[in-house]
């Protein structure tokens, strides 16, 4: 995402992160990794169980992306890092008339 947020923000979205890690944790490893979107904390996991991101331990966190719209449904959701280009497309492919949605 860092590396190219201008595409994010082209297509009107907002990336962000979210791990378990505390916050002092995140702020120096945000700050090590040049992190251009925000890090959020998730120490009890439910935002991960909540998006079906957590591996079969129940513990492990698997990379997840999910695409919220702003009314709440669900534009894009895969596992893995899938490439900018094909997350922002699926804005344009759920979208009445083929606008996107922020």
């Amino acid at each position: 995402m860092r590396d190219e947020i201008v595409k994010f923000e082209k297509a009107g979205v907002q990336p962000f992160g979210v791990n378990p890690a505390g916050v002092a944790d995140h702020a120096g490893y945000a700050k090590n990794m040049g992190f251009n979107f925000p890090l959020l904390t998730d120490p009890d996991r439910a935002i991960a169980a909540a998006y079906h991101a957590l591996k079969e331990d129940g513990t492990s966190i698997q990379r997840s992306v999910y695409v919220v719209r702003s009314d709440g449904t669900i534009a894009f959701a895969q596992r893995g890092a899938p490439p900018v280009d094909e997350i922002v497309a699926a804005l344009d492919a759920g979208a009445p008339g083929g606008s996107r949605a922020g």
